[in-house]
């Protein structure tokens, strides 16, 4: 953390874009030795030198490590109860917000995702609220069908005693000669 912040120092002011990068790297690695407060404090030192950029558009990537989490949940096979564990990665790009900008420009039509890249996140009044991005990854993690170790779903065997519901048609088609005229 500190080699980013000493060099971000070293550059002149024109060179905010470069510096609003060091400044990020510099809370990742705060983020990466689990400094919080210095953390925060580089991460605002890089939203001052993005907004000095303009109209030039800055993003961080932003990795927060993993959410763990126990989930109840219900077997589909059994109908059990049963505990998941949901080990999910976090790994998020940010961009500074820019409302004004939208504004101007009159476009109205939402941006597009693009399937091989996604757009980052807007990092809107420079704050991130982190129990929403850990429950977005626990909920995106949760398996929709769980499954007790194990279990394997096996059909009732069909009992062929009841009548089907064609059958009355079945006895019909066979009194009249198989249906044939």
């Amino acid at each position: 953390e500190t080699a980013f912040l000493a060099a971000r120092e070293l550059l002149p002011d024109n060179l905010s874009a470069l510096r609003a990068r060091l400044a990020a790297m510099a809370g990742n690695a705060a983020l990466a030795g689990e400094s919080h407060a210095s953390a925060l404090r580089d991460f605002d030192l890089a939203t001052a030198d993005a907004a000095a950029l303009g109209d030039a558009t800055f993003s961080s990537e932003i990795a927060l490590d993993r959410v763990r989490a126990l989930v109840g949940q219900t077997c589909v096979v059994t109908l059990e109860p049963m505990e998941t564990d949901v080990d999910e990665p976090i790994e998020i790009t940010f961009t500074l917000a820019q409302p004004e900008k939208s504004a101007q420009s009159g476009a109205t039509e939402p941006r597009r995702r693009n399937a091989e890249s996604d757009l980052p996140e807007p990092l809107i009044g420079g704050t991130l609220d982190l129990g929403a991005i850990a429950t977005e990854f626990v909920i995106l993690g949760i398996d929709p069908y769980p499954r007790k170790a194990g279990v394997e779903f096996a059909p009732p065997a069909a009992e062929n005693d009841d009548p089907h519901p064609f059958a009355a048609l079945a006895a019909l088609k066979d009194r009249s000669g198989g249906g044939k005229s």
